[in-house]
């Protein structure tokens, strides 16, 4: 229902502000409707808020599997480097000029997609070659190592190509400014596969939330899982990076609300993370577009000024009751 209301409003406001059975009739293209309505619900609103709900249900679905992968109810999506690696392929597309265009994707949303894919899985080839396999100490270490090297090289590209700066930090700071049906049917495929996926392996991830032992003891094979489980959410945030950039905090807040409505367990709280995820991305899209009129704010700056306070809010809850 809030995802429903969610929507409503998004297809309702804007420059030209429809109340809901408005937004009802151009959606269904009813007699009724009128036809500046309809283009501009179809043709600009209804895209852009459909891909907003699929790429914050996508990071919701991904965060939870971190956290409970990691057991950490601090790991978000972009735990492991992946939206650095992300980063830095659309950095290198924007400055080089690429044209190519491969699965649907343009030439920076493909970049993109690349980079945060190949970060992935390097990060799990380090990690993986560590004693024991790919430990969860040794997933975080090689992703937080990963992510610096690679944001300093982004950094190093735009001073060296002396590229204008609000370009790149337009896609960095996230967004779904021009987006179009394009974006969401090529999104579609992958975000839906990787999504899926993760609530398919919920019961390993809640027996790993019990420890390697415990998972162990009850005939799981941890290195298995870990692969499968990295390579799904890698593959949902690589896809959610390509066509929104970075949008940060969406797949850290959305597991935890789930987590107190449902509980701990991912076959409940992965699907309703996705609705959560959903919601708050439609509605900070909502009012990044509508809250300065002349001018759209970035997505990803809303949910970082929201959820910013909140992490630090979730800090100082989890260092009480650790003390305790």
């Amino acid at each position: 229902m809030a995802l429903v209301v969610a929507v409503l409003a998004s297809l309702g406001l804007g420059s030209v502000t429809m109340g809901p059975g408005r937004v009802v009739a151009a959606v269904l293209r009813s007699a009724s409707a009128q036809a500046t309505d309809v283009v501009i619900v179809w043709d600009l609103r209804l895209p852009r808020t459909l891909l907003a709900a699929l790429v914050g249900g996508a990071l919701a679905a991904a965060g939870a599997a971190f956290q409970g992968l990691f057991r950490n109810p601090l790991a978000d999506p972009h735990v492991i480097g992946a939206s650095s690696g992300a980063a830095l392929g659309a950095t290198v597309a924007i400055s080089s000029g690429l044209g190519a265009t491969t699965l649907g994707f343009g030439p920076v949303p493909l970049a993109a997609f690349a980079g945060a894919l190949a970060t992935v899985a390097v990060v799990y080839a380090v990690a993986e070659s560590g004693a024991g396999g790919a430990s969860v100490a040794g997933l975080l270490l090689a992703g937080t190592a990963m992510g610096s090297m690679l944001s300093a090289l982004v950094s190093f590209l735009l001073i060296w190509q002396e590229q204008p700066w609000f370009h790149v930090f337009g896609w960095l700071l996230g967004g779904f400014s021009g987006r179009s049906w394009h974006h969401l049917w090529v999104a579609l495929p992958w975000l839906a596969a990787g999504s899926g996926a993760l609530w398919l392996m919920s019961r390993p991830l809640d027996a790993l939330t019990g420890g390697d032992d415990v998972a162990r003891g009850l005939g799981l094979s941890i290195r298995t899982t870990r692969l499968l489980l990295v390579s799904a959410a890698g593959l949902v945030v690589a896809a959610a990076v390509a066509v929104s950039g970075i949008i940060g905090f969406v797949g850290l807040v959305a597991p935890h609300i789930a987590r107190w409505l449902v509980g701990a367990g991912h076959a409940r709280m992965i699907p309703v993370s996705v609705l959560l995820g959903a919601v708050l991305l439609v509605a900070a899209d909502t009012a990044a577009r509508t809250l300065l009129a002349a001018t759209e704010i970035p997505v990803g700056i809303l949910t970082a000024a929201l959820g910013g306070p909140y992490f630090l809010w979730l800090l100082k809850t989890r260092g009480r009751r650790m003390a305790a």
